[in-house]
């Protein structure tokens, strides 16, 4: 069954022979190393045709996975629930079904808008969950305040809302200026640890032009616990049609204004216990 050394002989022959051999289960290897033919571009064009024999072919990892994306496809399902369900990659589920028609949308525009928009709702009702959480530990940490707690509190509270002096403008005012009801509650809690009588307290209201005032002024009036009527005139700012204000609605209530009279003793004291509280501060960063 060999052939013609050099050159070869019959290649019709050659070819009989090699198909013959092919069909009775033999491999490439084989059929080469029985006739001789180390020529793989002759050997391939002698056995062109004949499908190679079962036991040659190497199976393919991914033939089940790409049976079952196509079984899926044809369900309706899309490439993410296909990727997702076999963990196949994109490209993979796309190579192997892209044959197939492509489905018909679960929903219709308006319905996946909802779903969306049911889904976004939940999110961020888990958020919202979370932060409540959070913040509830976070305030169980404090525990019980001392005066001592409270008056550091208060004087940092005060140096970094309250009105200060100027080098170039000696005023030496207890003014204190905040839109926080919380910041208003622990400033006027610490005016009382320092021993400074609600009689020395005068309010105002400052708030946009456009905003309900009087209700502002019902508000902090109850908030700080005096009538309303005590309050002096209210401070109307002014709103630019330039600027898109976001502090509007039945929530906005300006700021509140408190002055304590004949302010200019406690206004030194706190200024040095602010000085007192900085030094100690840069001492720890040596």
């Amino acid at each position: 069954m060999a052939h013609a050394r050099g050159k070869y002989a019959d290649l019709e022959g050659l070819r009989e022979q090699a198909v013959a051999l092919r069909r009775q289960g033999r491999s490439l290897r084989q059929i080469r190393d029985e006739l001789k033919i180390f020529n793989n571009d002759l050997l391939n064009q002698l056995v062109k045709g004949e499908p190679p024999p079962e036991w040659t072919k190497r199976p393919n990892a991914k033939d089940d996975l790409r049976a079952r994306a196509r079984e899926l496809r044809r369900k309706g399902w899309t490439y993410d629930q296909i990727e997702l369900a076999l963990g196949c990659s994109r490209s993979s589920v796309s190579l192997w079904v892209r044959d197939l028609p492509k489905p018909k949308p679960r929903y219709t525009p308006e319905e996946h808008r909802e779903l969306m928009k049911a889904g976004l709702a939940r999110l961020r009702g888990a958020q919202d969950e979370e932060r409540r959480e959070t913040k509830t530990a976070a305030a169980e940490q404090i525990g019980e305040m001392s005066d001592r707690d409270l008056f550091m509190a208060g004087v940092a509270l005060y140096w970094a809302e309250g009105s200060k002096d100027k080098p170039y403008a000696r005023r030496e005012n207890v003014l204190f200026v905040n839109s926080d009801p919380g910041v208003i509650q622990v400033y006027l809690a610490w005016l009382s640890l320092l021993g400074v009588a609600r009689d020395r307290l005068s309010y105002r209201v400052m708030i946009h032009l456009s905003a309900d005032v009087e209700g502002a002024k019902r508000y902090w009036a109850d908030l700080v616990g005096v009538d309303a009527s005590v309050f002096q005139k209210t401070t109307l700012k002014k709103h630019n049609p330039k600027t898109v204000r976001k502090n509007v609605g039945d929530a906005y209530r300006g700021c509140l204004v408190i002055r304590v009279s004949q302010g200019a003793e406690l206004y030194r004291r706190i200024e040095g216990w602010w000085k007192g509280m900085v030094d100690q501060a840069s001492a720890r960063l040596r």
